[in-house]
């Protein structure tokens, strides 16, 4: 079967293409390429690669697919914030566009990356585990309004054609190695800084709640859901997450780590000023739905970064592109020097 995967080049999917491919699939790429195509050098004789815009999507690109798996758009908070706009077209309006191509070309089997950030009730909070039947999802940021205004959609959409099959994964924070690698999510974060400044700071006193998930887990958790009987998944929504943890936590699992090789200093901050996201959720529903098991702990996956720190990659950290809204940001002032100067010849 082919799949086509939205957002092939990121930094979950050149994980799910290579996965994909090791599990003899052929796959079909269709992703802006903000971060360029260096990511999938290793599988690139081996996939099609589709350079183009959500909001402009070609219901011929779905020739010849048997699945989608939606990863396209907006990634975070700083970048919905950036554009807010735009982040709703992308991740919102898009979806239901791609979503509508795929119900007319008759490729009914959709996995949506969600994201838990829609459960995030702050620091005041309640601790409890939030499920998929949660009845009082408020989603706050932009960026989780609009993962959520994607839900919607698709649920709408699947009440009017009753063969559409869409999955949706509400996706914890990610961590780990990756081809297309990002130094703006927490575990990865204090890799970098620990390799770097030798120091960990940890806002908020640390006590804010997150859901984590390593990258090579989330990837068989989407491919699960493309693979599962429909009468198990269609138009259910899933919560992928290994467990939930505390941001101390997280900084001295990641200290622990560091032992064998230099002291790191854990710094506490407690300033109130700082707002902070915070939210449990469980993990059982698919779990016990569909036989998701999580293998790699966070330790796990900070000694992989490590050693591949240590060999070479992704070692120059000031890098805009290892941070998507630096490198937003930076693309964003290179078209616009572009443009007042008429082009560079």
């Amino acid at each position: 079967m082919k799949v086509l995967v939205t957002g092939g080049a990121g930094y979950i999917g050149c994980v799910l293409v290579k996965e994909l491919l090791d599990r003899g699939y052929s796959v079909r790429i269709f992703d802006k390429f903000y971060f360029g195509k260096e990511p999938l050098k290793h599988v690139a004789k081996k996939v099609e690669c589709i350079q183009g815009d959500l909001k402009n999507f070609d219901p011929a690109i779905l020739d010849g697919i048997g699945g989608v798996i939606h990863l396209g758009g907006f990634s975070n908070d700083p970048m919905a914030e950036f554009n807010p706009k735009f982040n709703d077209e992308v991740n919102a309006e898009a979806t239901k566009i791609l979503a509508e191509a795929c119900i007319k070309k008759g490729v009914y089997r959709f996995v949506y990356a969600s994201s838990a950030s829609i459960y995030d009730k702050g620091l005041k909070g309640s601790d409890k585990e939030q499920t998929e039947e949660e009845n009082e999802v408020e989603p706050k940021s932009a960026y989780s309004a609009s993962k959520y205004k994607g839900e919607l959609f698709l649920l709408e959409l699947m009440q009017k054609e009753p063969r559409f099959c869409p999955v949706i994964l509400r996706q914890g924070t990610v961590f780990g190695y990756s081809p297309r690698m990002r130094y703006d999510l927490v575990v990865n974060t204090f890799v970098k800084d620990a390799i770097k400044k030798g120091k960990l700071t940890v806002f908020c006193g640390g006590s804010a709640w997150r859901p984590l998930v390593s990258v090579n887990d989330l990837v068989k958790a989407q491919i699960l859901a493309m693979e599962a009987k429909e009468e198990l998944v269609r138009g259910q929504l899933f919560n992928v997450s290994l467990g939930n943890y505390q941001i101390w936590d997280i900084a001295h699992r990641v200290r622990e780590v560091f032992k064998k090789i230099k002291p790191i200093e854990v710094d506490i901050d407690y300033s109130p000023e700082r707002m902070d996201r915070s939210y449990k959720i469980s993990n059982k529903k698919m779990e016990n739905l569909l036989g998701m098991r999580y293998t790699v702990s966070i330790e796990d996956a900070v000694r992989e970064m490590i050693e591949k720190i240590s060999n070479g990659a992704f070692n120059d950290f000031d890098n805009p592109q290892y941070y998507n809204i630096k490198w937003i940001e930076f693309l964003k002032e290179m078209e616009d020097k572009l443009k007042e100067m008429g082009g560079v010849f």
